[in-house]
């Protein structure tokens, strides 16, 4: 995406947002069309990602899946 310096000016919280959520890559601030400088997310700082953050901490137990017949008859259907 690229945008002039007087629409970064004016939307520069929107623009940063649409970056740090990751809806654009980068946004080019361009001055009389002509691209000056890149606004990207900072890679240093952490992110959480929460899928898998327990992998290999919990473990299930094997007859997990025991009772499903029965769950499914007090809901009056079958798996």
């Amino acid at each position: 995406m690229q945008v002039n310096i007087l629409e970064a000016k004016t939307e520069l919280s929107k623009l940063i947002r649409l970056v740090e959520t990751g809806k654009e890559e980068s946004v080019i601030i361009a001055r009389y069309g002509k691209p000056v400088v890149k606004l990207t997310p900072y890679r240093d700082v952490p992110v959480n990602k929460r899928i898998g953050i327990a992998k290999g901490k919990l473990k299930a137990p094997v007859d997990l899946d025991k009772h499903n017949d029965e769950i499914a008859d007090l809901f009056g259907g079958s798996l």
